[in-house]
């Protein structure tokens, strides 16, 4: 037997819908051009990128597909309160430590909620991470956030 998903059909949708109200919000502002964008360029853009990404997706939905057995799947809570813990952490050090102990923080706490992750591969990719928000925000982007804050 073969079935549309809903699911696709309802988030494409959802999707289409924000990226439309996005692009027509952002019109009420000056969107210059590319070389000297205005203050609606960017969500512009960003509406008109997620209303086509919702419109893929709907047309996916719309291809008829079997119908597979639905199995009930167990919540991941180690997953979902590692990863609120790890926004959390950021958020606190973020404020108190500065920006390279909260990513660090962060990451490697969002990654333990990962049952395949060791302590090893979270170190690990903490490292990477803190180094690249270092490269990225601090340096290229200059974000005002201290690289460490001891308050």
């Amino acid at each position: 037997m073969r079935s549309v998903n809903r699911k696709d059909l309802i988030g494409g949708g959802l999707m289409l819908l924000l990226g439309i109200g996005a692009a027509v919000q952002s019109l009420q502002y000056h969107i210059g051009s590319l070389v000297r964008m205005g203050p609606g360029y960017f969500p512009l853009a960003l509406g008109v990128i997620l209303a086509i990404v919702g419109a893929l997706i709907m047309l996916a939905g719309l291809r008829t597909a079997a119908i597979a057995p639905a199995v009930k799947l167990r919540p991941e809570w180690r997953g979902w309160f590692c990863i609120c813990a790890g926004i959390t952490a950021f958020a606190v050090l973020g404020h108190f430590g500065g920006l390279l102990p909260a990513t660090f923080a962060c990451v490697f706490i969002a990654a333990l909620g990962d049952r395949k992750n060791s302590l090893f591969a979270a170190l690990v990719l903490s490292a990477t991470m803190t180094v690249v928000c270092l490269i990225v925000f601090w340096w290229l982007l200059k974000v005002q956030l201290p690289l460490f804050a001891w308050t």
